[in-house]
């Protein structure tokens, strides 16, 4: 019965991860900091929830505290480590852009220390659709260059990535970062788009609609993005004895056990067609306030997941209007609306 330490597990994927590893057998135990960028009643909630099954235990604990992290890791002795904790938000790096550099940096090389220490046998880690930046050509493939992003949010996700190109290189440390695309569904943060829109709707406020609509997102549905990184545990990226040897279309590396995989619906989905199908299954028009592009933002993000669909046969299907019913069938029942 495999092990996975997982980071972040009061968080929104974190925890929908957690409770598919627990379904599937897995021991799990957690690693969060329950800090208060967003409502911490609902990441305790998520908690709660997790802790009813045996299989689940967790240290409540900051990654930059690295005497915490390497003892609770090194009593649960992972097989696997998977890394998703981080201070997320494009928009609140633009306001508090050090806690991006403690959390996502100093935090995260803490996490390939320690997976270091313990040798274990796949280090995986969440990377974001953001670090593609300024490229344009789309949909992304994990084999461009993507060496211009917009904020630092997305600087601190791309040093993950050259981080920990170099530490699966020197130490032989099989590594994956994923790079997940707008995820959305039930018990989804305060911040993002969907629950802002769904609880605006219903309050009769007013939504702010950014750049007067004109955005692309390939929206993913969370339960599609954790059987993605489900799948990717057992797709251990290994040093290609030649560059000659290496697939087409795949990132591993040429010289390191350390590969990049986009995980998305594949879907460019414009911003004014997800506010109609909100509207739709609340049977309420939004009131919209329609603003300027906002700084660091970018105007389409659009996954290429043929990568995913190679290594593990899967692809994300979940459609637009079945994840936001999902989402709001929650978000009524959790708050009563």
């Amino acid at each position: 019965m495999q092990r996975v330490f997982i980071t972040g597990t009061a968080g929104f994927i974190g925890y929908h991860l957690a409770r598919l590893l627990l379904a599937e057998g897995y021991i799990v135990h957690g690693f969060d900091g329950i800090t208060d960028y967003y409502d911490v009643s609902l990441k305790r909630r998520r908690h709660a929830m997790l802790l009813q099954a045996p299989g689940f235990s967790m240290t409540e604990a900051m990654l930059e505290e690295m005497d915490t992290l390497a003892h609770a890791a090194e009593q649960f002795r992972p097989d696997i480590i998977i890394h998703l904790a981080a201070q997320a938000g494009v928009r609140y790096s633009l306001e508090n852009p050090r806690a991006y550099v403690d959390s996502n940096i100093v935090g995260t090389f803490n996490v390939m220390e320690v997976a270091k220490a313990l040798q274990v046998r796949h280090l995986l880690m969440a990377s974001t659709s953001s670090v593609y930046g300024a490229n344009e050509e789309m949909p992304f493939r994990e084999i461009e260059q993507a060496d211009h992003q917009l904020t630092i949010y997305a600087a601190t996700k791309k040093a993950n990535e050259v981080m920990a190109h170099a530490q699966a290189h020197l130490w032989n440390l099989p590594i994956t970062m994923f790079r997940f695309f707008t995820v959305y569904g039930p018990w989804g943060r305060p911040d993002l788009a969907l629950f802002k829109f769904v609880d605006a709707i219903l309050d009769g406020r007013p939504i702010d609609i950014y750049n007067h609509g004109e955005m692309y997102r390939d929206f993913t549905y969370v339960d599609d993005l954790v059987r993605g990184i489900r799948l990717l545990i057992d797709c251990l990226p290994a040093r290609p004895e030649s560059r000659d040897s290496m697939a087409e279309g795949d990132s591993l590396s040429p010289v390191a056990p350390f590969r990049v995989v986009n995980i998305g619906n594949s879907q460019k989905v414009r911003l004014l067609d997800f506010i109609e199908a909100i509207e739709d299954e609340l049977g309420q028009k939004a009131i919209r306030n329609y603003l300027p592009m906002q700084m660091g933002d970018v105007p389409a993000t659009w996954a290429d997941a043929s990568l995913l669909m190679q290594l593990t046969g899967y692809r994300p299907t979940t459609g637009i209007r079945d994840g936001i019913r999902a989402f709001v069938a929650w978000f009524r029942d959790y708050y009563g609306k």
